[in-house]
């Protein structure tokens, strides 16, 4: 009887962790995008939120934390802080893996995250006002090399700002200055606080006809744009496009990450996200883990790419 009794109680605790770990999602879950709302990844990260909730019963939202002309590296720096537990998922542009672990932030080094999934590729675009002296870029560069033109982006260590750094290079130019911006829009042209932004689509949408778009930072013309130039088709070697994607702390279970996985996929082949795509000009697809690993290669000979036309 006490070998029965005995028996019995390691049994039943041994069980007792099994029983109290509850299965995830059992709690809130937040979606951390490093960006002010509006712009192409709070759209579809929401609409993953929302699915989220959906699937699982439990509440989902998006949360910006912008980062204050620091680009999106202070939000990375949360997602990195928190637990890796899949409560806290970041929604990434390409630099917080790609350019993060470099750039002299503790958290960020040796880059402490891995791709769920990469969802979009942004209709990105170099943009000036409609009655600015220059109408291509090499009018752009024709321009700037005898008068001051202002670059905004967002962030300095960016891919965007270092590509159009770049491409100013190749053409022989170059901005007399440049400045980060939280938000990239119609204002930020019509106040005059920059000349030239290198921006997303979506973010100047409103004003779009009284815009002259110079050159499309994407791998194909833009559908709602078939007369811009790629930056490829100025200069080969600066073929370049920017992506945003799922990203969670690299100790997340593998479980963790399946879940979170399954609703992004679905929310990128919904009847919703492809009227987005239609609508806007972006790419919107769904790329697993080990794609995303592999976009992130060949993504790294570019941005290599970029480094040796600045010089460094």
């Amino acid at each position: 009887m006490k070998n029965l009794l005995k028996t019995t109680a390691i049994a039943m605790l041994a069980a007792i962790p099994a029983m109290a770990q509850a299965e995830y999602p059992e709690k809130p879950v937040e979606f951390v995008v490093p960006w002010p709302p509006g712009d192409l990844e709070d759209i579809l990260t929401r609409m993953i939120a929302d699915k989220f909730q959906e699937t699982y019963d439990v509440p989902a939202a998006v949360v910006n934390k912008p980062g204050g002309g620091g680009g999106p590296f202070p939000g990375a720096v949360e997602v990195a802080m928190a637990p890796a537990d899949g409560y806290t998922v970041g929604s990434f542009v390409i630099d917080v893996p790609m350019v993060g672990p470099y750039i002299g932030i503790p958290p960020l080094e040796g880059n402490p995250f891995d791709p769920i999934g990469i969802f979009v590729t942004y209709p990105f675009v170099l943009a000036a006002a409609g009655d600015a002296p220059y109408k291509t870029m090499d009018e752009l560069a024709a321009y700037a090399r005898d008068n001051p033109v202002t670059l905004g982006h967002f962030g300095a260590v960016t891919s965007p700002a270092r590509h159009s750094l770049a491409m100013a290079k190749a053409l022989d130019f170059a901005y007399a200055t440049d400045a980060a911006f939280d938000a990239l829009d119609c204002n930020t042209l019509a106040s005059g606080d920059a000349d030239v932004i290198n921006t997303t689509l979506q973010l100047i949408r409103p004003c779009l006809d009284d815009l002259t778009i110079l050159m499309a930072d994407t791998n194909n013309r833009i559908p709602v744009l078939p007369n811009v130039p790629t930056a490829g088709e100025i200069e080969p070697k600066l073929d370049f496009s920017t992506w945003n994607g799922l990203f969670v702390h690299e100790d997340t279970p593998q479980d963790v990450r399946d879940k979170i996985a399954k609703v992004a996929a679905e929310v990128m082949a919904s009847d919703d996200a492809r009227t987005l795509s239609e609508e806007t000009g972006a790419e919107v697809y769904w790329l697993d883990a080990d794609q995303s690993n592999a976009q992130m290669a060949k993504d790294a000979e570019t941005l290599k790419r970029i480094s040796e036309f600045l010089g460094e």
